[in-house]
């Protein structure tokens, strides 16, 4: 049974369960009752701080992602953002590419066109749900953020609290609430039902509801939410389909027992986009394109090159490395014409060359890729809250996905993985004249499963003329097609069982210290599937004497230290230093075979930060600024994909000013350098070479039937800055709400030229992107119009820097138009 035809099937089975559940939420809105809901938190709603007019931009509400403390932004000792719903739907935020605007820090580049998680300081970021960490998504779908009641921005790594993160930070997918805000019970139930018609047939449909329910006697509060989309794209062969369902139900058990659960289901059918091949400074620049078919290697006539075929024809494939065939080196400068002139290197040139003008909407998606997810997410807490503010707390978390990815130039991946992560923590509380001094301790649990797939040997993205699209001489038979051939099929497990301590030491003078340290215990088994892998595949690694199989387990402390002091004048200076643990987890959450043999699956980075807050004008204007370096201690490991060996540097600076119940302006400025420690320590890297590196080829038409590689030396730390991520980033929005229901609001991000690749061969120009909305709210109805790149401005997004950067980039969307008309009852 072929592995793409079982996927499909469960995904069938799967989309018909998820839209009967749609179809009983748009239903139940005729079955509201009175109802109990509160804030998780448990607060006093008149000691709630409301902004009128402030979209919940303004950091006056306690913000437990951080920490683990429910301390405000200007009390946190970190720099951090939140994006609350109501700014999301202001400002027409659907994807983490909008966040943007909204914190400093972030900018993402393009990882094959789906936002899964955003870059944070310059590395790819996580994704927690409700303070728990998910499974690794760098591209497997778009993590949908308009699904949110508010998103927190955490720059830097996580808490000891939290277990195990990157350097770079992550973001809190906070679901919408079945409890009011304040902690106060809703009287009555309330709900909205929307519709979204755009640019290239976007078509959204949304409901949600929350309120009351109760079963006997037991009352309960609940939150439904579904959305199903069926859009078209910009680019060709791209569409979008999905489902999303999202619950939460909260029930006090006992007056000292809460519990509360619930989850999300997301059912994802996309593609990946690989944007333009055939990089050039002249594409980029004016859009001149390279044309020409590669020779045909379809010696079966079947409509695809499977690799048995490309090995007969090109022993070892068509991904040539240096200039070993013309008598060259491993370096970009040692290929010449002659290197593909002569058999069987000759069969890589292409045929009917010319030259044209590319449209943007021409990119690397076949008309058969494919980008399927199913995501399933659960938790469950049970809180009890005993005398002397002592509260214990257990939170159950389950994460899933299946995946299958898809791309005719030739890679393919699957992911089978989950995750279940049970988390106790023992928080007290102690107020005396002193100060007010909090303590919590937490025992865990966290087990992941992985099988994962992947097929990259033999991808080859210049064959195709994005002009004709695929034909059998570009098209390839993928590993998830045959399921045979993968370059890794591995699958195995890891268990973390870990310890972590917290204090919060709030002193009346104005100091405040916290303190936290983690130690995790990690042990790992993975198994690679030979028989599924390439025979030639399989050889190699045993060559390099990598296992078939590696078992093995590792303990890792985690710390933190942080301190802010109370100023005249609202000024909050703080600094803070941390240790941070990481597992070296792959895109599927799993764990290479050659990392556990090795010792390196856990790794650490540290934190140096410092910064100053303040809040003034009766909580209406937030001001922050802060400065950074952290970098990872230990080279030897990363995954190029999700989790990179670097250095950073830079300054975050951020602005918040609700000037009146009417104007709302915000305010970013980023500056970020980022270096790779272990191209730096190796003074070269790998990379795929694209035309303007083969800088001694005269004729770049003979190579494009193939794949050039060679090593980039980095001779300097500025060679080993990671590309794509801009120096500078300056970001401005503002929204002015009139009294009779109309409302404007506006961004600009200003974003720096960066180099597509690590050779920082080709440059992509800087950019200014404005977008802009308007809305009109009358009674239960509310209509917004969205207008994205309102100034048509072209522009691109690098693509898998370290590797392809110079071969491939994404031109981005042109402007674009959404209106959304909602029902409130």
């Amino acid at each position: 049974m072929r592995i793409s035809r079982y996927f499909t099937g469960r995904s069938r089975r799967s989309a018909a369960r998820g839209h009967a559940l749609v179809a009983g939420l748009l239903g139940c809105t005729a079955l509201s009752t009175p109802a109990l809901a509160q804030e998780p938190a448990e607060r006093d709603p008149a000691s709630e701080i409301v902004v009128t007019g402030s979209l919940d931009a303004l950091p006056v509400a306690d913000v437990g992602s951080v920490f683990g403390f429910d301390k405000t932004i200007v009390e946190t000792p970190r720099s951090a953002s939140t994006v609350s719903a109501e700014q999301m739907e202001r400002f027409g935020i659907t994807e983490i590419y909008d966040l943007v605007a909204q914190s400093p820090g972030t900018f993402t580049n393009s990882f094959f066109g789906v936002g899964g998680a955003l870059d944070i300081r310059g590395t790819p970021g996580e994704v927690y749900f409700r303070g728990v960490r998910r499974l690794d998504n760098p591209g497997n779908y778009p993590t949908p953020i308009a699904a949110a009641d508010r998103v927190d921005i955490v720059r830097g790594p996580a808490s000891p609290i939290y277990g195990p993160s990157k350097t770079g930070g992550y973001i809190n997918f906070v679901p919408r609430s079945a409890r009011a805000q304040g902690g106060a019970f809703m009287a009555s139930p309330e709900g909205k039902i929307g519709l979204t018609l755009g640019s290239w047939n976007k078509t959204d449909l949304t409901a949600q509801i929350r309120g009351p329910g109760h079963i006997g006697t037991q009352e309960f509060g609940y939150s439904l939410y579904a959305e199903v989309e069926d859009s078209g794209s910009y680019w060709d062969n791209m569409s979008t389909n999905q489902t999303i369902l999202q619950a939460a139900f909260d029930t006090d058990l006992t007056p000292d027992l809460r519990l509360e659960f619930g989850g999300m289901y997301h059912r994802f059918r996309g593609q990946q986009n690989g944007g333009w091949n055939r990089l050039t400074q002249d594409l980029v620049d004016d859009g001149t394109y390279i044309t020409g078919n590669a020779i045909s290697l379809d010696t079966d006539g079947d409509g695809q090159m499977s690799v048995e075929e490309i090995n007969a024809a090109v022993p070892g494939g068509l991904s040539i490395f240096g200039g070993f065939a013309c008598g060259g080196g491993v370096f970009a400068d040692s290929i010449t014409d002659a290197c593909y002139t002569s058999s069987p290197n000759n069969l890589l040139n292409l045929q009917n060359t010319g030259t044209t003008t590319l449209s943007r909407r021409k990119t690397l998606t076949g008309k058969d890729d494919r980008l399927d997810n199913n995501a399933t997410t659960l938790y469950a807490d049970l809180i009890w809250t005993g005398p002397g503010d002592i509260e214990i707390k257990n939170q159950a978390f389950y994460d899933s996905y299946e995946n299958i990815n898809e791309n005719a130039y030739g890679f393919s991946q699957l992911h089978d993985s989950w995750v279940f992560e049970d988390k106790i923590v023992v928080s007290k509380t102690f107020e005396s004249s002193a100060g007010t001094f909090a303590f919590q301790f937490s025992p865990s649990i966290r087990y992941t499963s992985f099988e994962h797939g992947e097929d990259f040997n033999y991808e080859y993205f210049h064959r195709v003329d994005l002009t004709q699209g695929y034909d059998p001489a570009s098209d390839r038979l993928l590993s998830t097609e045959c399921d045979c051939n993968y370059t890794s099929y591995v699958d195995g497990h890891y268990t973390d069982v870990a310890f972590a301590a917290l204090t919060d030491l709030d002193f009346a003078f104005g100091l405040d210290v916290t303190l936290g340290a983690r130690y995790d215990h990690v042990k790992a088994k993975s198994t690679s599937d030979i028989g599924r892998m390439e025979a030639a595949q399989v050889a190699s690694d045993r060559a390099d004497g990598i296992p078939d199989s590696a078992s093995g387990s590792k303990g890792a402390w985690s710390w933190s230290a942080s301190a802010n002091y109370k100023l005249p004048l609202g000024l909050v200076p703080y600094a803070t230093i941390a240790r941070q643990s990481v597992v070296i987890a792959g895109q599927g959450a799993e764990i290479a075979v050659s990392n556990i043999a090795g010792d390196t699956f856990i790794t650490a980075s540290k934190l140096y930060e410092g910064g100053i807050k303040g809040s003034w004008l009766d909580d209406t204007l937030y001001a922050a600024i802060s400065v950074y370096k952290q970098e990872r201690t230990d080279y030897n490991a990363q995954s190029s994909t999700v989790n990179q060996a670097v250095e950073t540097k830079g300054l975050e600076a951020e602005l918040r000013w609700a000037v009146d119940e009417h104007l709302l302006i915000t305010g970013a400025y980023t500056r970020t350098k980022v270096y790779n420690l272990t191209f730096y320590e190796a003074g070269s890297t790998f990379s795929f070479l694209g035309m303007e590196d083969l800088v001694n080829v005269t004729d770049q038409t003979l190579h494009l039937g193939g794949q050039p590689g060679g090593l980039i030396p980095i001779t300097s730390k500025s060679d080993s800055r990671r590309a794509g991520i801009p120096t500078n980033l300056y970001a401005l929005t503002a929204t002015y709400a009139f009294d009779n229901g109309l409302a404007f609001a506006g961004s600009m991000v200003a974003v720096d030229s960066v180099y597509s690749g690590q050779s920082q061969a080709v440059r992509l120009p800087a950019y200014t992107l404005f977008d802009a909305s308007a809305s009109y709210s009358t009674g239960p109805w509310d209509l917004r119009v969205v207008v994205k790149n309102v100034t048509n401005e072209k522009y691109f997004r690098a693509n898998f820097t370290e590797l392809f950067g110079s071969t491939i980039a994404l031109p981005e969307r042109p402007r674009s138009v959404q209106a959304t008309l909602s029902y409130n009852f």
